[in-house]
């Protein structure tokens, strides 16, 4: 076997045994469930032998996915660590569900159905998941205390509707347990119209279980929207503190006047060759650049302003014209800050003012 064919394979085996999903998995899960869906297609019987034969090949995929993992990890020390955690278990299930099905005797084509389970294998890589994960649990309180109101609701307008109905409608709603499935369908507003009430009382039930079912729902879902937007201000609050602590003008400051100026800037991110500032504009607000370049064109010039420095302040300190087009060279992520914010923070840190103040007029003299 030659040394490249080696080194790609070994390059291979420790980007599988990280835990993370590679390229090559994701191709195997879509591959692998899109022949599982094929299989269960009689239409495609002709092609059923290499259906067969793409199943195979994914499951000899993750088969080896999940013994490289075993190997790394006994490796390291963390075999039990990585078995029992939640990525090791579905890891687990991707390679040995089918197999050991099909050692049980389960007809094949029933037993590739369990080839489903390899969709559990994206999970992790799904964005925003974690962020899901901690607005559940931040507001576990809220949406349990709504999910009691919701089974009660439930349980007493079954209860209430059996007694109503039992004598009019004794096959619909002959048991509690039969009217349950009326409540469930009622509460969640599907409405099926399979069970329906049918004397005025049972109707008058019908109509406050429906009016239950939006302000249930419209609670969950208020919950749910307040929990997302508090996390979301909280990310956007940490990635702007990064940023500005990055910036030599604030890292002097200390943590209070930094979450300060972090509750007044905005971030942009921007691609490469995107004009900023475009001369002769009306200007009300300056930036400070977190990580990135722009070049600024001066008559004559092109001034090259990296990570740390900032710009567009002429603007703000009397002058509102825009003297000079600026544009990003690579993807930048610049800190805007407002007129009004600007003012604001000058009032409330002097020395970042002086700062501030000090570099424009030296920028305006190099510029004449």
């Amino acid at each position: 076997m030659s040394k490249p064919l080696i080194s790609a394979l070994a390059q291979f085996a420790a980007a599988t045994a990280g835990r993370n999903m590679t390229k090559t998995a994701y191709v195997a899960v879509g591959v692998g469930v899109l022949s599982m869906v094929l299989l269960t297609d009689n239409r495609a019987n002709e092609a059923r032998g290499w259906v067969n034969g793409l199943l195979w090949v994914c499951l000899a995929y993750f088969v080896f996915e999940w013994l490289v993992r075993l190997r790394h990890m006994a490796r390291q020390g963390r075999l039990s660590l990585y078995m029992s955690s939640s990525a090791g278990i579905v890891d687990a299930i991707g390679a040995l569900a089918v197999p050991l099905a099909l050692v049980l005797g389960v007809e094949p084509k029933t037993a590739w159905l369990l080839s489903v389970l390899w969709v559990l294998k994206v999970v992790p890589g799904i964005p925003g998941l974690r962020q899901l994960r901690r607005v559940l649990m931040l507001e576990s309180g809220p949406l349990v205390s709504v999910l009691v109101i919701f089974l009660m609701v439930i349980f007493l307008a079954s209860v209430a509707e059996y007694f109503l109905e039992r004598d009019v409608q004794p096959q619909t709603f002959g048991s509690v347990p039969a009217a349950l499935w009326w409540a469930v369908v009622t509460l969640t507003t599907t409405g099926y119209g399979d069970v329906v009430p049918v004397t005025p009382l049972g109707r008058m039930v019908a109509a406050l279980v429906m009016i239950s079912g939006l302000g249930v729902f419209g609670l969950w879902t208020g919950i749910l929207a307040t929990g997302f937007a508090a996390e979301t201000r909280r990310d956007n609050f940490l990635k702007t503190w990064e940023s500005v602590s990055k910036v030599p003008f604030f890292a002097a400051l200390g943590p209070a006047a930094i979450a300060d100026v972090t509750h007044m800037l905005r971030t942009m991110e921007l691609p490469a060759r995107t004009l900023v500032i475009r001369k002769g504009t009306q200007g009300d607000c300056m930036y400070f650049i977190a990580a990135g370049e722009v070049e600024v064109d001066l008559p004559g010039k092109k001034v090259q302003l990296g990570e740390g420095a900032f710009f567009g302040e002429m603007a703000l300190l009397g002058n509102n014209k825009r003297g000079a087009n600026v544009s990003t060279t690579k993807v930048s992520r610049l800190l805007v800050l407002d007129l009004v914010d600007f003012r604001v923070l000058m009032a409330r840190h002097p020395d970042l003012a002086e700062t501030i103040d000090a570099e424009a007029k030296r920028r305006a003299l190099e510029n004449n």
